[in-house]
């Protein structure tokens, strides 16, 4: 593993601008549909369920749809726009022949994916708080842990992109292990209504502390044992940075 530089900037620069050329198709999917599924399970679901705890049941999925399309958002940069970048485009050929190395490439496209993340949990957690969903001002502190699981997942999703042989390939990922997690990690359902053995594997999920962090910054339940969550989120995050500095090396170099 080598080290990166300070020009990563420039590569981050660059997808930031082609973003702002094309970001009203990206506003639909990131949200709008945040906000339909939190009107039609909040409120419809909802009407069934009744309250979790103290809470109606929108107050209680809003805080997960901003962790998990947080997710989504830093997930799919990194994995269909870095490979249509690398295969296809031919981006990354072109920056690797500038004085930016391999490692400036791969450390610009994570830092890209937490911004997606950021700019994602920032808009739905703003909406939120439009329909009265958020009850504490510790929610000012939602968008900088966006951008936090936005470098663990995109590390996350780099890593399976330098592993896949084609774009069809992230079916799988997406099927089998990102979208499962928004359903084992606390968005829709408390972790403690599932048995014992799932709720302890729900929390190897990377989601889940994310969930968790969400949710009490929204409801404003600040305690000691959030700092385990914030832990974990960190320390997956950076051993999966320094695999993807290696992976995707050796599938831009060999």
């Amino acid at each position: 593993m080598r080290l990166f530089s300070w020009r990563f900037i420039r590569v981050w620069q660059r997808n930031r601008d082609v973003f702002f050329k094309l970001w009203r198709p990206e506003i639909t999917g990131f949200v709008v549909e945040p906000i339909i599924i939190i009107l039609t399970m909040g409120l419809g679901l909802g009407a069934f369920i009744g309250s979790i705890g103290q809470e109606s049941y929108i107050q209680f999925i809003a805080p997960g749809i901003i962790a998990s399309y947080a997710m989504f958002s830093a997930t799919f940069e990194c994995t269909y726009g870095s490979f249509v970048r690398m295969e296809y485009q031919k981006t990354y050929d072109a920056i690797i022949a500038t004085p930016l190395n391999v490692e400036d490439v791969i450390v610009g496209e994570i830092f890209w994916g937490a911004t997606r993340a950021l700019m994602t949990g920032t808009a739905i957690t703003i909406i939120a708080a439009i329909f009265g969903l958020v009850s504490s001002p510790w929610a000012l502190l939602i968008p900088p842990l966006s951008f936090l699981q936005g470098l663990m997942f995109g590390s996350i999703a780099l890593f399976f992109t330098s592993m896949t042989p084609a774009i069809y390939s992230f079916n799988y990922f997406f099927t089998l292990f990102v979208t499962p997690m928004s359903f084992f990690s606390g968005v829709y359902f408390p972790l403690d209504q599932f048995p014992q053995i799932v709720q302890t594997i729900s929390w190897v999920l990377p989601l889940t502390p994310v969930t968790y962090l969400t949710r009490a910054l929204v409801s404003g339940n600040i305690h000691p044992g959030l700092l385990w969550s914030l832990l974990l989120i960190v320390g997956i995050g950076v051993v999966f940075f320094m695999v993807a500095l290696v992976t995707m090396r050796r599938r831009l170099t060999v």
